[in-house]
C-alpha cells in the first residue's frame, strides 16, 4: 500500500503562476507559452512538486505535513527558478580597467594582443591561492541566488594550465557540496592560449588532449567540454581536435561560436551534436539552419555585446522564426559581461533582440534547462520536478523585462527549501 506523501512546503493565492507545462524545448511560436494559471498555488513534498493549480485545490490535495512551510504570494508572480547555462565564476582580479579602455575606444581583441583581456584573468588565478578564490566565487554565488538563479552552469578557463584548471574545477566542485545552487562544470582548458604556447599552439593543445582531459575525467570534475572556437583563438580544426578529443574521454560539448566573427562555429557545433552553441552574434544562415536540425540549444549573452558597447546582437528572432532552441545567460565574468542578474538579460532580450517577454522567461527556464542537459528534472513547475521557486514582488510577469535594473525576486526556494526569504 503507498503511503501518501505530505505537504512540506505550500505556496497559495499566486496571481500569475509560470509553470511552463508542457514541451521541452521549446522552439518556435511554443516559446510564447508560459502555461500560466492565474490564482495558482503549488505543493512541495520534501525536495519534489508534488502538486500544481489552482491555489483551493492545491490546498486541499494532499494532508500538511508537521512544521509545514505555508508562503501566502498574496497575488504575486510566481515562476520556476533561473537557470544560468553560461558562466566564469571562478576569478579574483576584476578587469575594470580594460571595460574603461573600451569605453575610450580600445576593442576587446586589441586588449587581448596587448597582454590584457583573459590571459591577465589567467596570470592572477594561476598566484591567487584556492581558498581565496574560493571565497570569493562563493560570495559571487550568494548573489547569483538572490538574483533568483538556483542552477548555474560553471566553467573553468582562467587557469589554462593542468594545475589551476584542476584547482578552479575543484572550487566549482567543492562549492556545490555546500551551497544551495546546484553548480553544473564545465572544463574550459581551451579559453585561450597561455602566454607560455603563444608560438606552440600544437603544444597547447596536446597538453589540453593528453595531460588536462585525463586529470579532469581522473578527477571526474566535468560534465560539459567548452572551446573558444574564434578567429585567433582556436580555429575551426583545431576546435573539432581538441572536442573530439573531449568527447572520446566522456564530456558532453559546448562551444563558444561566432561571437566576434562568422567562423563557421554554429555549423561545428551542430555537426558534433554539441548540446548548445553560445554567443552567435555573427551567426551564418546555414550555423542557424544547422542548429535547427541538430536540436543544439543557442545560448545567447546579450550582456555581452552590451557590456563591450557592441552595436550588434545576435540575431534571436532570426533563430526562434527559423526553429532553433534559444535561451538565455548573464556569462558572467569578469572581462565581457560582470553581471549576475539574469533579470537585465531579459530585459536586453527584449529590447535589443526584440524577444517577447515570454520568450526571454522560457529562455531562461526551460531552455536554459535543456542547454545544461536537465530537460524534465528543472525549469518546469510541474509535479515530480524539483522544487526550484522564485517568487517576485510584481503582479504582471512582463513587468521582469520591464522594470529593469533591479532586483524583483522576493523568495527563493531551492530543492524545497526556502533559501533567501526576502
Amino acid at each position: 500500500m503507498s503511503i501518501e506523501k505530505k505537504t512540506t512546503l505550500l505556496i497559495k493565492n499566486i496571481g500569475q503562476l509560470v509553470t511552463l507545462a508542457g514541451v521541452a524545448p521549446r522552439y518556435g511560436t511554443a516559446m510564447n507559452d508560459l502555461g500560466l494559471i492565474e490564482n495558482g498555488g503549488i505543493a512541495v513534498a520534501g525536495e519534489e512538486i508534488l502538486a500544481v493549480g489552482k491555489s483551493d485545490e492545491v490546498e486541499g490535495h494532499s494532508p500538511l505535513a508537521e512544521h509545514c512551510t505555508v508562503i501566502d504570494a498574496d497575488g504575486a508572480v510566481v515562476t520556476p527558478g533561473l537557470i544560468d547555462p553560461h558562466t566564469h565564476p571562478v576569478f579574483s582580479m576584476t578587469r575594470e580597467k580594460e571595460f574603461e579602455m573600451r569605453v575610450q575606444g580600445k576593442t576587446y581583441m586589441e586588449i587581448a594582443r596587448s597582454g590584457g583581456g583573459i590571459r591577465a584573468s589567467v596570470r592572477d588565478l594561476r598566484t591567487t591561492p584556492a581558498e581565496v578564490l574560493k571565497e570569493k566565487t562563493r560570495k559571487r554565488l550568494d548573489t547569483l541566488l538572490k538574483h533568483g538563479i538556483t542552477t548555474l552552469e560553471a566553467k573553468s578557463g582562467y587557469g589554462l594550465s593542468t594545475e589551476a584548471e584542476i584547482k578552479s574545477l575543484e572550487i566549482i566542485r567543492d562549492l556545490n557540496e555546500v551551497h544551495p545552487i546546484d553548480l553544473i562544470p564545465t572544463f574550459l582548458g581551451a579559453h585561450e592560449i597561455p602566454d607560455e604556447y603563444h608560438d606552440d599552439v600544437e603544444g597547447y593543445i596536446k597538453l589540453i588532449s593528453e595531460d588536462m582531459l585525463p586529470q579532469v575525467m581522473e578527477g571526474k570534475l566535468a560534465e560539459f567540454s567548452d572551446i573558444f572556437c574564434e578567429e585567433g583563438v582556436f580555429d575551426i580544426d583545431q576546435s573539432r581536435r581538441i572536442q573530439s578529443a573531449a568527447r572520446q574521454a566522456g564530456l558532453k560539448l559546448k562551444f563558444h561560436a561566432d561571437e566576434l566573427k562568422s567562423t563557421g562555429g554554429a555549423e561545428l557545433a551542430a555537426s558534433m551534436k554539441a548540446v548548445s552553441a553560445d554567443h552567435l552574434v555573427y551567426v551564418s544562415e546555414e550555423g542557424i539552419k544547422a542548429l535547427a536540425r541538430s536540436g543544439t540549444v543557442a545560448v545567447l549573452l546579450p550582456g555581452t555585446t552590451f557590456s563591450l558597447g557592441g552595436k550588434q546582437y545576435a540575431p534571436a528572432r532570426k533563430m526562434i522564426e527559423s526553429g532553433v532552441v534559444v535561451a538565455l545567460s548573464t556569462d558572467c565574468n569578469p572581462g565581457s559581461s560582470y553581471t549576475e542578474s539574469l533579470s537585465i538579460i531579459v530585459s536586453l532580450a527584449v529590447l535589443q533582440m526584440k524577444m517577447t517577454t515570454a520568450e526571454a522567461i522560457t529562455a531562461v527556464t526551460v531552455n536554459a534547462a535543456c542547454a545544461v542537459d536537465r530537460a524534465g528534472k528543472i525549469g518546469q513547475l510541474i509535479p515530480g520536478m524539483l522544487a526550484d521557486i522564485v517568487i517576485w514582488d510584481m503582479a504582471d510577469y512582463r513587468e521582469l523585462s520591464y522594470h529593469y535594473g533591479v532586483n524583483l525576486a522576493r523568495k527563493i526556494i531551492k530543492r524545497g527549501k526556502l533559501v533567501v526569504k526576502e
